[in-house]
C-alpha cells in the first residue's frame, strides 16, 4: 500500500488498514486518522508513538498487556496476530527444543509475575540467544524503567509494521 493511499482513504479504511500496527490497538490510529496528510512513513509513525505518549498510563498498560509472551502458549496454539507470528517465526522462535521453550517458559512466568505484563523486545535483527540474554537483563529493571522499554520495544515493533505494510512514493 502506498502512504498516498492511506492519507486519503476513508477514516474507517484507514483504521482498518493500521489496526496491526500496534497489537489489537486499533485506538492508536483512531488516535491519528484526524491528522492526515502524513508527509512521510517516518511522520506517521511518529504521531502514533505520540498518540501512546499522550494516552495515559492505563491504556499504555493495556497496549503492553495485548501482546503476546515470546515463544508462548498463544503461539503454540497458533493464537497470535499475523504480525507475531512472523516476527516470532522470523527470530527461529517456532524452532525452539523442549529445554529452550521451557525456559522461555519460566522467563515469561518470571518476568509476568514481576512486572504484571509481557516481555515485549522488537525481535527482529535478534536471535533465540540474544532474546534469553535480553529478557535476563531487564528483569533486574524495576518497574518504571521496564514499563518505557516496553513502550519503547513497542514503537519500535510499530515502525518495523508501518515499513512493511507502506511504500513511500518515490
Amino acid at each position: 500500500m502506498k502512504l498516498e493511499s492511506l492519507n486519503s482513504a476513508e477514516r474507517d479504511a484507514f483504521v482498518a488498514a493500521l489496526a496491526g500496527i500496534y497489537e489489537h490497538s486499533p485506538w492508536v490510529a483512531e488516535a491519528v486518522a484526524d491528522a492526515r496528510p502524513f508527509a512521510s512513513v517516518d511522520a506517521l509513525h511518529e504521531a502514533m508513538n505520540g498518540a501512546v505518549a499522550r494516552a495515559g498510563r492505563k491504556a499504555q498498560l493495556d497496549l503492553i498487556r495485548a501482546h503476546p509472551d515470546l515463544a508462548g502458549k498463544a503461539a503454540l496454539a497458533g493464537a497470535l496476530t499475523a504480525e507475531s507470528t512472523g516476527e516470532q517465526r522470523g527470530a527461529g522462535l517456532d524452532r525452539l527444543t523442549e529445554a529452550e521453550f521451557a525456559e522461555f517458559h519460566r522467563l515469561n512466568d518470571e518476568y509476568r509475575g514481576r512486572f504484571g505484563f509481557p516481555f515485549i523486545l522488537a525481535v527482529r535483527g535478534h536471535d533465540k540467544h540474544s532474546i534469553l540474554a535480553s529478557f535476563r537483563q531487564r528483569l533486574a529493571n524495576d518497574i518504571e524503567a521496564e514499563t518505557e522499554e516496553a513502550l519503547s520495544q513497542i514503537g519500535r515493533i510499530a515502525g518495523f509494521r508501518l515499513r512493511d505494510l507502506l511504500e513511500e512514493q518515490q
